[in-house]
């Protein structure tokens, strides 16, 4: 398909970038942070870190993890806590000393714990006191060699982080009984690390990263090889989508979604980083009040999230008094963003919430809305620079404007494979082009519209009939709150069901169904409606239509 979209790039971003410009991620950090030494890199509960003491505290836990642990290049460490001071210091730290980044859900059952520890042979792990407990069941079964634990005041100075930590475990209660033979404490860490010499690894950009877990185009995880040129690669990708409306080393951003999923971990941390940011690190966004209280501390300039997270802020009284006056930057991923949430968020902060769209296999950036729209326009925006993208038939063959199919894209932030699955890697990946398993579709302009998943299709009499546009036609009604569509099984018969999660406790089940026979045609309708009172969510916000498919399975 001919690179139609490069017409409507904004002017001044390139239509290639260099994913050689740094031979690291280890190399653009110590840029950052030499570059930007004075400034605050990152923030949370009222902690600030400057771009020098990062450096400092990153490279110190380097030397304890090379010198005390002795552990060597590719070695895996794991990572299980959610967005704290802590964090950025652990993994910046375990890059430096040339070991590959295993994130870990915190909220993982023990069940999926042993699995993911076991498929990427984890040599130690670096978890927040909150979970050690379920760590503990786990390393009955397993074995890891090093087990380092935080607690969540550990980076706060002396004695709040005596009274912080206290808290949390005594008062609050946040922390459950564990025990775990010859761990080590963070801060201990820390402290151990400056007595030796720093070692610097050879790191090239063939070299792993991160090994990023994901459901993919099954719902089997699975480890995606991300190498040090692919994360640069997207790191400069995006660098050159934001270089026109970012200030160098004056950018408040809100990190709300946890840094161990992907979409965080590259637009907010490291794109982020590379420009002098301030990352300011929300531990906890579901708590309302508490995040739109730490939001009024700021004049931020650039924000992230998901669909259900913007949602959930609009519905608050006191998100609409916040000085939007800075906000120049307002990004929706990991989910599509709903029509009536952009709306609402451009009539409340004046700026318009731009959609993206990625995966974990291409690290994750493949198209980004300009952001010289004025308004939200239902796509995901254009490929960036140095990605070709294709939508192909069941054949492989290429279609057309506005017909949809799968999308393909290829670039230097396609991954490597994923991790000890060779097949699992064949059936995704062709002559450097990624099977991303959604449906899209791409008009003369080359904005993309991603049309829903491939496996959330539900075919009805031989029509396809995809869940995000019945969503979004609920999500027109005000009294809905949140929906999710799914197609169900009778008797071999596949029909829609909707999920809806009420904003008025008076809408009828009547009222949704007069809304659906005047904005969609009879096949696409939901047979059945089922009001709940919440929804199936990932940890960072995102519906789970297969849960809701697993429920009507067992019923």
């Amino acid at each position: 398909m001919e690179k139609v979209w490069l017409k409507n790039y904004q002017p001044g971003v390139p239509a290639v970038i260099d994913p050689d410009r740094y031979l690291s991620i280890n190399e653009m950090f110590e840029e950052a942070c030499q570059r930007f030494q004075n400034k605050g890199a990152f923030t949370n509960l009222k902690k600030v870190i400057t771009y020098q003491e990062l450096e400092q505290k990153t490279k110190t836990f380097a030397i304890y993890l090379q010198a005390v642990l002795k552990l060597k290049k590719g070695d895996r460490i794991a990572l299980m806590m959610p967005n704290l001071l802590q964090y950025p210091i652990a993994m910046f730290g375990a890059l430096r000393a040339g070991l590959v980044l295993v994130n870990v859900n915190p909220l993982y059952t023990a069940r999926e714990l042993e699995l993911q520890l076991t498929d990427a042979r984890c040599e130690a792990i670096v978890v927040l006191a909150n979970f050690a407990h379920t760590l503990a069941i786990v390393l009955e079964k397993i074995k890891i060699k090093y087990v380092i634990v935080t607690e969540v005041g550990d980076m706060l100075s002396f004695p709040k982080s005596y009274i912080v930590n206290g808290i949390v475990k005594y008062i609050k209660k946040m922390v459950p009984k564990w025990s775990i033979e010859n761990c080590e404490y963070f801060t201990q860490a820390l402290k151990i690390g400056e007595k030796y010499e720093f070692k610097k690894p050879d790191v090239q950009g063939k070299d792993v990263a991160f090994l990023q877990y994901t459901g993919g185009t099954t719902d089997f995880s699975r480890g995606a090889m991300l190498t040090h040129r692919n994360i640069i690669a997207n790191i400069e990708q995006a660098h050159a989508w934001i270089k026109p409306v970012i200030k160098i080393g004056e950018e408040i951003i809100i990190t709300a979604l946890p840094l161990y999923h992907i979409f965080s971990l590259m637009a907010n941390s490291f794109t982020f980083m590379r420009i002098g940011a301030l990352n300011v690190l929300v531990t906890d966004p579901r708590e309302m009040r508490g995040f739109i209280k730490l939001l009024g501390q700021y004049k931020f300039t650039a924000i992230t999230g998901v669909n259900t997270l913007f949602n959930a802020l609009l519905n608050q009284a006191k998100f609409a008094k916040l000085d939007f006056s800075a906000l120049r930057i307002a990004l929706g991923g990991g989910m599509s963003v709903q029509h009536s949430v952009a709306e609402h968020w451009k009539k409340v902060t004046g700026v318009p919430l731009l959609e993206a769209y990625g995966l974990t296999e291409t690290s994750p950036a493949v198209c980004i809305n300009p952001f010289n729209l004025e308004d939200y326009n239902g796509s995901v925006g254009l490929p960036v620079s140095s990605t070709d993208i294709s939508i192909r038939d069941q054949r492989g063959m290429e279609l057309g404007f506005n017909t949809p199919g799968e999308l393909c894209v290829s670039g230097p932030q396609v991954m490597k494979g994923y991790w000890q699955k060779p097949e699992e890697t064949d059936g995704v990946l062709f002559q450097g082009w990624v099977k991303t398993g959604d449906i899209a579709a791409m008009d003369e302009q080359g904005f993309v519209r991603i049309v829903d998943r491939k496996k959330d299709m539900i075919l009805v009499s031989g029509f396809n009939v995809y869940p995000n546009e019945v969503e979004d036609v609920i999500m027109m009604l005000d009294a809905v709150l949140e929906v999710a569509v799914i197609g169900v099984s009778h008797g071999g018969i596949e029909t829609v069901k909707a999920y809806i999660v009420k904003r008025d406790p008076n809408l009828t089940v009547n009222t949704v169904l007069q809304h659906f026979h005047a904005n969609l045609t009879g096949y696409k309708i939901p047979k059945e409606i089922e009001f709940r009172t919440e929804l199936p969510k990932t940890s960072i916000g995102k519906i789970l239509r297969r849960a809701l498919r697993e429920q009507n399975t067992e019923k």
